[in-house]
């Protein structure tokens, strides 16, 4: 099954932007791929998805400051964050839309002054 590794992450203050990376294990062309992330005692929660057609699907909390983007050549999905807020610190991850494969280690991002 595809494994996948978050980067990107860090400290960053409110306002600032950030770029998310998850590189695949293996293809990802056949899968519609997202973001989701999760903070301690809540449940995971979607963020972003991407199908294969371009379009592009995001939580009303971060539509208008996040943009997902996939290069299936690479093997890699991208979340590019702007006009971060406090709120959006969490541990971030990438999996295929509906979260049924394995899911790697994550990425914290964390805002604050």
């Amino acid at each position: 099954q595809v494994q996948f590794v978050e980067s990107g992450g860090g400290l960053v203050q409110p306002g600032g932007s950030l770029r998310l990376s998850c590189a695949a294990s293996g293809s990802i062309s056949i899968y519609a791929m997202a973001w989701y992330r999760q903070t301690p005692g809540k449940q995971r929660e979607l963020v972003a998805a991407i199908i294969n057609g371009g379009r592009t699907i995001y939580a009303d909390s971060v539509n208008g400051r996040f943009t997902i983007s996939r290069d299936n050549a690479k093997k890699t999905v991208y979340l590019q964050m702007n006009s971060l807020k406090p709120e959006d610190t969490a541990v971030y991850y990438c999996n295929a839309d509906g979260g049924y494969l394995n899911w790697g280690q994550g990425t914290q991002v964390t805002v604050s002054s």
